[in-house]
């Protein structure tokens, strides 16, 4: 772990974006990477949902460390504390999952890690922030209201940080999550899809992740 929890969080919410995506194998990891940094994304979340990804994984984190010191990344789809252990000493700097596990939870605090679980209920925000998370991740947001469900949270409990993902990056969908009160957005295949994973040359992916995270200064103004 290079980064300590508060940076991280601190990153995610100053950018307003997390960029997620699935490796289709190392070269098009790095070369995503690299364009999200160049973009000005330096949190990225490599989803945990293909055979070999913890060691791609950590090859990725060891290059980054030299060749792009300042980019954080993340491990996602992660549903059990065994699995978080594993891409913790693998090197991820937070751990994301479609579920919230309190025994997930607690090993992220035990390690200083950002745990962003999925949540989709009052219930299971509160219980989150319980074991210290500081953001909640609103999944499956496209099986609810999200912006509605975001408004009706902040109600009773305003200091709550949401982070809708799995976004479609429109400037549209953009403006309406930040204007319903969402703390940063998770954007993933809609961004990074694997047309443009697959590309040697990344400047068409660098040029996209440069219009959505200008979408979302916009928003945020």
């Amino acid at each position: 772990m290079r980064f300590d929890r508060l940076s991280v969080l601190r990153a995610m919410l100053d950018v307003g974006a997390v960029p997620t995506f699935t490796p289709l194998d190392p070269d098009a990891a790095r070369r995503v990477v690299c364009a999200c940094r160049d973009a000005g994304a330096p949190v990225i979340e490599v989803m945990n949902r293909a055979a070999g990804t913890l060691a791609l994984f950590r090859d990725l984190v060891a290059w980054a460390a030299v060749e792009l010191p300042e980019v954080i990344l993340g491990a996602g789809t992660i549903y059990d504390a065994p699995t978080a252990a594993l891409f913790i000493d693998a090197g991820a700097n937070f751990i994301v999952s479609p579920i919230f596990g309190a025994d997930v939870a607690r090993l992220c605090n035990r390690h200083r890690i950002a745990y962003l679980p999925g949540c989709g209920t009052a219930t299971e925000v509160s219980n989150a922030e319980e074991l210290g998370v500081e953001i909640v991740k609103l999944f499956p947001a496209a099986a609810i209201d999200g912006p509605a469900f975001i408004r009706g949270i902040h109600g009773p409990s305003p200091m709550t940080r949401i982070m809708p993902t799995n976004v479609e990056a429109t400037e549209d969908e953009t403006r309406s999550w930040f204007a319903a009160g969402a703390a940063c957005l998770g954007v993933g295949p809609h961004l990074i899809s694997n047309v443009l994973q697959a590309a040697v040359d990344s400047s068409a992916l660098t040029d996209r992740v440069r219009q959505y995270l200008g979408w979302v200064r916009a928003a945020r103004s």
